[in-house]
């Protein structure tokens, strides 16, 4: 695993997955062979950044699992890849969280995003107190408007609190966004990844300057998404948005249905590796659900294996 700090080259090097976690049937219990072959899966077709956070359920994860979770995550990423588990959204959790990480070698967490409730002052004291009791900054996960007041991200990164910032805000057009022009200008494009998977992704770099994104659907496809990043990176935006056509169906998916739920099944459906139950409070897809993801999710991955067999676009 990698454990330098996290610099923008890091950032822009690869598409950053968040991937679902395998869990056992009968216990619910981190099923490692799974995982491994999750991570396996990503790591073949190029990715080196896995984050565990909202699609891994990182929200309902016990305290008790925690340590063995990250410990487990280190010892299964190669040792270029950079891993970034989640901590929170309560301040309390977070807490706890922190004086965990801070015993291992991640060089940052993420700090999952509160819904409720929450003032922009006392957010930031959170942050503030969290980075201090892990002892390192933190990735601040942007997913409502307004979140947080973009003078005040700019305060916690001028303090060395603010390593990233993941900007997952739903917009009808990405082109068109304030608010993520606002946190661009308070901490800089080099640190702001795009976090809403290959469908805005596009307009993100393109218009907004930013130099990667995050994926559900690569742990499906991993090859052809980091071969989108890389067009994305040489300004080859048409070409990009052919390639992502392929992705849309399975997004289509989660969207309708639910990006989290969706995603944890359809690696299983694609036949890479049996994701199991979900972790309480969510559950899987239902039958129907199911026969409508599956044809999706195969179609995508044996898109990717085509794409294994030309070099050019690996």
């Amino acid at each position: 695993m990698k454990t330098t700090p996290v610099t923008a080259e890091d950032l822009s090097r690869s598409v950053i997955a968040v991937p679902p976690l395998a869990r056992r049937r009968a216990d619910l219990g981190i099923d490692e062979a799974a995982n491994r072959t999750l991570i396996r899966h990503l790591e073949d077709g190029g990715v080196r950044s896995l984050m565990y956070g909202g699609n891994a359920n990182l929200y309902h994860v016990p305290l008790a699992e925690y340590p063995r979770l990250l410990d487990f995550l280190e010892e299964a990423a190669g040792a270029d890849t950079w891993v970034l588990p989640s901590a929170g959204p309560d301040y309390g959790k977070a807490m706890d969280q922190a004086a965990i990480l801070r015993s291992r070698r991640f060089p940052t967490a993420m700090l999952l995003p509160m819904s409720f409730p929450y003032t922009d002052g006392g957010l930031a004291a959170g942050i503030r107190r969290f980075t201090d009791a892990m002892g390192r900054p933190a990735v601040i996960y942007l997913k409502s408007d307004n979140y947080i007041a973009p003078a005040t991200l700019a305060a916690l990164a001028e303090e060395g609190r603010v390593v990233s910032v993941k900007y997952a805000v739903v917009r009808e057009d990405p082109a068109a966004d304030p608010y993520l022009r606002e946190v661009i200008a308070a901490v800089g494009a080099e640190r702001v990844v795009s976090g809403i998977g290959e469908r805005p992704a596009i307009v993100h770099l393109r218009d907004h300057g930013l130099r990667s994104f995050t994926s559900g659907s690569v742990c499906v496809a991993p090859r052809g998404s980091m071969a989108i990043l890389r067009l994305a990176q040489q300004g080859r935006w048409d070409e990009a948005a052919r390639l992502r056509e392929a992705y849309l169906p399975l997004e289509d998916c989660r969207d309708g249905i639910s990006p989290i739920r969706v995603l944890h099944d359809a690696v299983t459906l694609a036949g890479i590796a049996d994701t199991g139950p979900m972790l309480p409070m969510l559950e899987g897809l239902g039958a129907a659900e199911r026969e409508r993801v599956q044809p999706v999710a195969r179609a995508l991955l044996a898109h990717d294996l085509a794409l294994a067999r030309q070099p050019q676009a690996a």
